[in-house]
């Protein structure tokens, strides 16, 4: 019964020896050609994806190395909150020092979570958030923008 149904697909024990054959000898014919395309396609495939991961972060890709693990959203929120920290320091240098020594606190609360289990973790990492936001919300006030 199985004979006679693959038959009326076409397909033979002959037929299926044939093509194995065939393919022994055509798939080690394409390889040295397929390998470099291969190779090319994954390469683009990492940029791309780190290029996503970059912009998801708020980053340039080439420091996009700088912040990984669990709270790497966090350490590039905080990190550009410090930057953005560098145009006040002319005008109000106390609430610089205040605002940076408050960033360094973060910065270490977010490493710090880095081993704590799931729920605390995900508990320090929105405290950190609500207090990160306030701290850019009264930077961005500072900085003129409403």
């Amino acid at each position: 019964m199985a004979r006679r149904t693959a038959r009326k697909r076409g397909i033979s024990p002959s037929g299926a020896k044939n093509l194995v054959g065939v393919a022994k000898v055509v798939v080690p014919a394409l390889l040295p050609v397929l390998a470099p395309l291969a190779a090319r396609a994954a390469s683009a495939a990492g940029d791309r994806y780190d290029r996503y991961r970059a912009a998801r972060l708020g980053v340039d890709v080439e420091r996009l190395a700088e912040y990984s693990g669990r709270g790497a959203r966090l350490h590039a929120r905080i990190s550009n909150a410090g930057a953005a920290l560098a145009g006040l320091v002319d005008e109000d240098a106390g609430y610089a020092q205040r605002c940076q020594q408050r960033l360094a606190q973060l910065q270490a609360a977010v490493r710090a979570s880095e081993g704590m289990p799931a729920p605390r973790r995900k508990a320090a990492h929105r405290a950190v958030a609500a207090d990160l936001d306030a701290v850019e919300g009264e930077l961005l006030k500072r900085l003129g923008v409403d």
